[in-house]
């Protein structure tokens, strides 16, 4: 496979790699969810169209290295997605995890193990990442378990930080550190 398309991390269960042309149809029967929207952000779209697909995986052929978001796959197919922001400025020391995985692989273990690969990735590919953080909707315990599993501990709870459909609501915020080598 070429660098664009080489496996960051593989498993029994699914891979994990850069997005790549032929991953839109995959992406959208996926994606195109409103339970998975209803756990994301906003930007996130939904309905999730074609075009959506198209848009992300030509956005993620122009990142730089080291790559900074990943398709989760099984069997050859795009059925997820997980990546980091990194923080600017005071805050360049700090990267956001996002993730989202399509509905019929829920439960099954592969959610925590890719936030683990990940983070490991970020900690060995990002050197000023210190610090990896990710915000939960009140609601979301599946996910907070997803993290909890990865070695991810509760900060705080941010009361009435987000608004998603229209309510209001508190954010969950868990970390993960680098560990001293």
């Amino acid at each position: 496979m070429n660098e664009e398309g080489k496996y960051i991390y593989q498993s029994k269960a699914f891979s994990l790699r850069p997005f790549q042309d032929g991953d839109e149809a995959s992406l959208v029967s996926h994606a195109n969810n409103i339970k998975i929207f209803n756990n994301v952000r906003d930007s996130f779209p939904h309905p999730y169209t074609y075009d959506d697909a198209v848009w992300w995986v030509d956005a993620n052929k122009k990142l730089t290295k080291p790559i900074n978001t990943l398709a989760i796959v099984i069997d050859g197919k795009v059925v997820g997605g997980i990546g980091i922001i990194v923080g600017n400025d005071i805050y360049r020391i700090s990267a956001e995890i996002g993730y989202w995985l399509g509905e019929a692989h829920w439960g099954k273990g592969i959610m925590s193990e890719a936030v683990k690969a990940m983070t490991d990735y970020v900690f060995k590919n990002f050197p000023e990442i210190i610090r990896i953080w990710a915000g939960i909707f009140e609601y979301n315990k599946a996910s907070m378990r997803v993290l909890e599993k990865a070695g991810y501990q509760l900060e705080s709870i941010q009361t009435k930080a987000s608004i998603k459909n229209g309510e209001v609501i508190d954010n969950y915020l868990y970390v993960c550190f680098r560990q001293a080598e």
